[in-house]
């Protein structure tokens, strides 16, 4: 039906490529947790990755397997577990989710990996705060149930301008976590080793950073949606030189799309920012919604969360300090609001959706007026839609489309 192709995805050639290098990497892990060796630590996703594969660790992101039990549309049959542990259904819909999942015993890694039975069992449990305090909840629960060590680095927050002392405090945790990491690894710390790793991650943000800037082509070469799933190696496998091959592979074919002028909506007619969290459960269907409103969502702050610019294998531990603490989420609110002016301007913008994430307020950010802000200082439409990141209680579609609607009608009439 003509209606059918109107509101098609199009395909990302390179998806292929990356869905084995996800396979490679979660069945590494898999063998590793089933021999004993290498180690494994299991990360938060913004935290010392670097330093833990320098000691030999194969790192493993809960956060990861969290948007997983989103995608799959599974979270809700976990939360419920969680809570009836404690666990507020108000707080992160990641924690709540895999916890759930733990408790009983159920995994979509088992589903899309054939021999997978669990994730991987954790020799160290590593976290940044720089997120949220949930985080540190999160792998403290892991820490009690397996009798693992944790151990975290604090980050300040709401932070304008970075001043040294932020820095010197999260260096000087990063360095005190070294001899109970080596004691775990079995092996030493070798600078120059951090210094490879750090290397291939500086590559690999770059070329994110690339691949993101083709959107501020017209048309729009990819979606928001498809970003949410690119991104995958830039967190999972930074620090690996798969990531960066993988990604010179998808900014070639988005170059491509670019010169050839073929967008990721046919007909592109406006060009919209997501703020916040994705919804993980719906990206199909909004993607395929906004198609049919031609209308492009090409910008974020979320895919541009694993843009660390900061990274310098001449000064690892200070500049790692620095990119962990640059990130959005971290900022206060002029810096936030300034972040999204540019992007406004850079990516030529029409309007901006801020999605309401009942249980990550630490990545919502129009709660405290700032879509009314930007609204008058850039005289663009904003408009704010209820969700959440698993939870799908939270999310009515109904009510977010007739919402998208009027929005692209307010667009039309501008």
């Amino acid at each position: 039906m003509s209606e059918e192709k109107k509101v098609a995805i199009k395909k990302i050639q390179a998806t292929g490529l990356m869905r084995k290098l996800m396979a490679d990497y979660f069945y590494e892990l898999d063998k590793a947790s089933k021999e004993g060796s290498p180690k494994v630590a299991w990360c938060t996703s913004v935290g010392p990755a670097e330093l833990l594969l320098s000691l030999g660790f194969l790192v493993y992101y809960p956060e990861n397997h969290g948007a997983m039990l989103g995608a799959t549309r599974a979270a809700n049959n976990y939360i419920p577990v969680a809570n009836a542990i404690g666990y507020s259904p108000d707080i992160c819909s990641y924690l709540t989710s895999d916890v759930g999942a733990f408790i009983k015993k159920e995994t979509p890694l088992s589903l899309a990996y054939k021999g997978i039975e669990g994730v991987p069992k954790p020799d160290v449990l590593v976290y940044n705060t720089n997120q949220c305090r949930d985080v540190q909840e999160w792998f403290s629960w892991y820490s009690r149930e397996l009798k693992v060590p944790a151990m975290g680095i604090y980050t300040y927050r709401n932070i304008g301008k970075i001043e040294n002392y932020h820095l010197e405090s999260i260096v000087s945790q990063m360095k005190d976590m070294i001899p109970p990491l080596e004691e775990i690894s079995g092996q030493k710390f070798d600078i120059d080793k951090l210094r490879h790793f750090l290397s291939l991650s500086y590559e690999c943000t770059q070329l994110w950073k690339k691949i993101l800037e083709t959107n501020t082509a017209t048309p729009a070469p990819m979606s928001f949606f498809d970003a949410t799933i690119h991104m995958g190696p830039a967190v999972v496998l930074r620090g690996n030189s798969q990531a960066v091959e993988y990604y010179k592979v998808l900014l070639k074919e988005l170059e491509d799309r670019v010169a050839n002028k073929e967008g990721a909506v046919e007909g592109e007619r406006f060009r919209l920012y997501w703020e916040g969290m994705p919804i993980w459960g719906k990206l199909r269907a909004l993607a395929e919604f906004f198609i049919g409103l031609k209308t492009a969502v090409i910008a974020s702050t979320y895919c541009n969360s694993w843009i660390f610019e900061a990274f310098d294998p001449e000064d690892p531990f200070m500049s790692m300090a620095r990119a962990y603490t640059e990130i959005f989420i971290v900022r206060d609110e002029n810096f936030k609001e300034k972040y999204i002016e540019k992007m406004v301007l850079e990516y030529k913008l029409d309007g901006l959706l801020f999605h309401d994430a009942k249980t990550c307020p630490a990545n919502s950010n129009n709660r405290y007026g700032m879509p009314e802000r930007l609204e008058k200082k850039l005289n663009i439409p904003a408009l704010t839609i209820n969700g959440d990141l698993n939870d799908m209680r939270c999310y009515s579609e109904e009510q977010a489309k007739t919402n998208i609607e009027a929005f692209i009608e307010q667009l039309e009439a501008r």
